[in-house]
C-alpha cells in the first residue's frame, strides 16, 4: 500500500489550487461529509462572505436502496444556483458515482453556468467519466480499502484507511 499523505499538508495544497480556480462569481459547495468540512475551512481561509453551500448525494445515489438515507447533513445552498459558477469540493474522488449523484441534486436547485470539481485526493478507480479540475494528491489503493477524511475536535484533518468488508 502507498503511504498515506498528511491531510493538513494536502489541505494547504488544496487551498492554493482552489485560489487558482476562483472567479469573481464562484460559490463553494462541499459534498457531505468530508467535502463539507473542507469547504467550511476554505470559505474562512479565503475570506469569502456568507456561508458555503453543502450538498448531499443521498437522494440521487444509484445504491440508495442498499445504503438508505445517511445521517450526514442534507443539502443547503444559501444562494441562487441559476447562472452561478459552482466549485464542488470533496475529500476523495474514487468511482465518480457520488459526483454523478451530487450533480443531479445540484440541478434540482437550478442550472449553474459552470460546475468544476476540486478534491483533496484522487484515488483513481473511476467507473464514470468524471475528472477533478484540481486534486491535491493522487493515490492508488486496492479496491478492498476505503480512504476517508477525518476531522479531530480541534479541526485538524487526517486521512484514514479502512478495509472495505
Amino acid at each position: 500500500m502507498s503511504s498515506i499523505p498528511d491531510a493538513e499538508a494536502l489541505y494547504t495544497d488544496l487551498l492554493a489550487g482552489v485560489k487558482t480556480l476562483m472567479r469573481a462569481d464562484t460559490r463553494l459547495v462541499g459534498i457531505t461529509s468530508g467535502g463539507a468540512w473542507l469547504v467550511e475551512r476554505l470559505q474562512k481561509d479565503l475570506g469569502l462572505p456568507g456561508a458555503p453551500g453543502i450538498i448531499s448525494s443521498a437522494m440521487h445515489r444509484d445504491d440508495f436502496a442498499r445504503r438508505g438515507l445517511s445521517a450526514s447533513a442534507q443539502t443547503a445552498l444559501p444562494f441562487d444556483v441559476n447562472g452561478c459558477d459552482v466549485l464542488l469540493l470533496d475529500d476523495v474522488l474514487y468511482t465518480g458515482r457520488t459526483i454523478r449523484a451530487v450533480l443531479n441534486e445540484l440541478f434540482d436547485f437550478g442550472r449553474p453556468a459552470c460546475v468544476r470539481l476540486a478534491v483533496l485526493v484522487d484515488r483513481g478507480g473511476r467507473e464514470l467519466p468524471v475528472a477533478a479540475d484540481f486534486a491535491a494528491a493522487k493515490l492508488t489503493l486496492p479496491d478492498t480499502q476505503l480512504l476517508a477524511l477525518a476531522r479531530a475536535d480541534d479541526g485538524v484533518f487526517s486521512l484514514k484507511v479502512e478495509e472495505n468488508l
